[in-house]
């Protein structure tokens, strides 16, 4: 029997909005346009096909409409009977209701994990694939101290910053991950043990359905949600041309609050935010200056941020962190540290600045890299660990 002939009640809910889901060219507009047109998504479905051609459907959509697969309704029922699986429809009462505000909300988001964290007040905290030493370290640390008054870090699981981000939120607090595959599919694969851990400590959650692999395609997709469930999205390392700069834009789009970290102007994955800065980002340098500027925002929902971890010394220090506790009072140990700054610097450089010979600069360097001292940079250079 066709769904145009079959009594509306005889329709559960969510077959219905997986129906039109999964029915080619409904995207998320055409979707709300038809249900707000029909009263329901079951509405819809009993719609005559003269009907919904006349309101711009194609043939294929039509005819998928009238013959929805229900062997694939039953594999995604089956996913979702699963523990800690859901699906939320654009009128469950759980869909978060910022993400409602932006243009094209998802039709339906799959989540493994906690539901109710995605109405929670999130910053989204993005960036390059290939951060710096430097890089990972900041991200870490924001994604720490701001899990650690409360707010929920999202990202997109991605290599890189978003590893980072999920990794320091989930030292203090939770975390959500968007996906640009199915709730069923991860990647990189390499996050595989990252996403247990966030679909047990907080929420993975996607628009797309069970058994999607990655494509090219949904990562746009997936940024918009990333910028939609967010009170702000912070960049702290990105290339001119890095993914990230969309969720940002989509951000500022959405108008949501863009934060960007500084850096070096030799650095080029700090040229993204340095970009971001001037079309209007908030520069900041420390979590608490993205809580002041969301704090209308988030008046009674957070605690008090921890007060920051003891500095390890200032940039003239040249025994910053404790280096002299590994080198020893060493004073040629305590004149390549002082030679070192936190922007990356080429062991020539650093030879020319103390005048001692390469072969010891090189081992005293490998030493202070292993005990933390001292970060390894792209392009064989180094610079003081924040840490």
């Amino acid at each position: 029997m066709s769904a145009k002939n079959e009594p509306e009640a005889s329709w559960s809910s969510l077959d219905a909005w997986l129906t039109l889901a999964a029915a080619p060219g409904i995207g998320p507009r055409t979707c709300a346009r038809l249900v707000a047109r029909f009263g329901s998504p079951a509405g819809v479905l009993a719609a005559a096909p003269g009907v919904l051609g006349e309101l711009g459907l194609k043939p294929a959509a039509i005819s998928a409409l009238a013959r929805p697969d229900r062997d694939w309704i039953a594999a995604v029922r089956a996913w979702a009977d699963q523990p800690d699986a859901h699906i939320l429809a654009r009128d469950d009462p759980r869909y978060p209701p910022l993400l409602l505000e932006i243009a094209d909300p998802p039709t339906l988001l799959y989540v493994r994990g906690d539901p109710r964290l995605l109405a929670e007040p999130q910053v989204a905290i993005v960036g390059s694939r290939n951060p710096t030493p430097a890089g990972r370290e900041i991200t870490r640390e924001f994604a720490h101290r701001l899990a650690s008054c409360g707010l929920v870090i999202t990202s997109g699981l991605a290599a890189g910053v978003d590893g980072e981000a999920h990794t320091g939120a989930l030292e203090t607090g939770k975390t959500i991950a968007v996906l640009g595959t199915g709730p069923d599919r991860v990647y990189p694969a390499g996050h595989r043990d990252l996403a247990r851990r966030i679909a047990g400590q907080g929420a993975l959650v996607s628009e797309f359905a069970p058994g999607q692999g990655p494509l090219a395609r949904n990562f746009p997709r997936r940024n918009r949600i990333i910028a939609g469930l967010s009170l702000g999205t912070l960049v702290t390392e990105a290339a001119l041309r890095s993914g990230s700069l969309i969720t940002a834009r989509q951000a500022g789009e959405q108008g949501r609050e863009v934060f960007a970290v500084p850096g070096s102007i030799r650095n080029p994955l700090a040229r993204g935010c340095h970009a971001l800065i001037r079309d209007g980002a908030v520069l900041v340098e420390e979590a608490a200056e993205v809580l002041a500027v969301l704090a209308p925002q988030l008046r009674g929902h957070l605690g008090a941020l921890p007060p920051p971890p003891a500095a390890g010394g200032s940039a003239s220090d040249p025994d910053p962190g404790g280096a002299g506790a590994a080198a020893g009072p060493d004073p040629d140990y305590q004149q390549l540290f002082a030679a070192l700054g936190f922007d990356p610097v080429a062991p020539d450089e650093l030879i020319r600045r103390t005048g001692l010979p390469a072969a010891a600069v090189s081992s005293m360097l490998l030493v202070l890299e292993l005990g933390g001292h001292v970060s390894s940079c792209p392009g064989g250079r180094y610079c003081r660990s924040r840490a």
